[in-house]
């Protein structure tokens, strides 16, 4: 009896991290159906929802020690659903209609490059630094999309803006397939050495996005992708070469 228990925790173990992914997965599809409807705002919470189950679901995995491929392409699939389609079908909604087909076009460019994204984030997941992304990830780009959507929800002057907001589409799309590095904090040294410091920004930003999220999404996002342009164009020599990946011989031979 002990042994059976034993199999059914661990099969647990190993479905609780895909559990998350769903959900994950749910809320995009909820976002899309929010979003045909006009509830544009219920559609950003959803997507801010998903961005919440995509990052606990692998941190589950890897406490729980059951990372496996099959989560890592559940996870890249939810991931396209949820930060890349329903984003893209929300904003054409939103603002890319009066562009008739080339709004069509500019929403897909943005779900084209996310689909990229993750391809060359899988492709090469076991051959750069973990560091940094490269690109800016797909849920930071969703992010960006939902701080937009919100924004325009208090300040009126956002949905005059249709040719800004075809711009700014396209410019997180291009974030997507650059090669900007992006931090992504796993493994610095200074989050190490100041856990305390990060636990009090994490707690003030997600404060800060409770009680005034109409701009404090955007501000937030902006801010991250502000300062990572920055930091790149100020550390070039030492960012050089951080994304070129290994050939398998290469790795062999190490």
């Amino acid at each position: 009896m002990d042994k059976s228990m034993n199999e059914n925790n661990k099969r647990f173990i190993y479905f609780l991290p895909n559990t998350f992914t769903a959900l994950n997965m749910a809320c995009g599809f909820a976002c899309i159906l929010l979003s045909f409807n006009g509830h544009y705002y219920q559609a950003c919470v959803a997507l801010m929802l998903g961005v919440v189950f995509d990052s606990v679901d692998g941190r589950i995995a890897r406490i729980t020690g059951t990372q496996s491929a099959f989560g890592e392409q559940f996870d890249s699939l939810s991931d396209l659903i949820t930060f890349g389609m329903a984003p893209a079908i929300m904003y054409y909604l939103k603002f890319l209609t009066g562009f008739n087909r080339i709004g069509m076009v500019v929403a897909f460019i943005y779900l084209l490059c996310g689909a990229l994204r993750l391809a060359r984030f899988n492709a090469s997941i076991d051959r750069v630094k973990v560091d940094y992304f490269q690109g800016i990830p797909i849920p930071g780009a969703a992010s960006g999309v939902v701080g937009f959507v919100l924004s325009s929800m208090t300040f009126e002057i956002f949905n005059s803006l249709n040719l800004v907001a075809l711009i700014y589409l396209l410019f997180y799309s291009v974030l997507m397939i650059s090669n900007i590095p992006f931090p992504s904090f796993k493994d610095s040294p200074w989050v190490k050495a100041h856990k305390k410091h990060v636990l009090v920004i994490i707690f003030l930003s997600i404060s800060s996005i409770l009680i005034y999220e109409e701009v404090m999404v955007i501000a937030l996002v902006t801010m991250y992708v502000l300062a990572s342009i920055f930091y790149y164009l100020t550390h070039k020599g030492e960012l050089a070469g951080i994304f070129e990946w290994k050939n398998d011989s290469e790795s062999e031979n190490e």
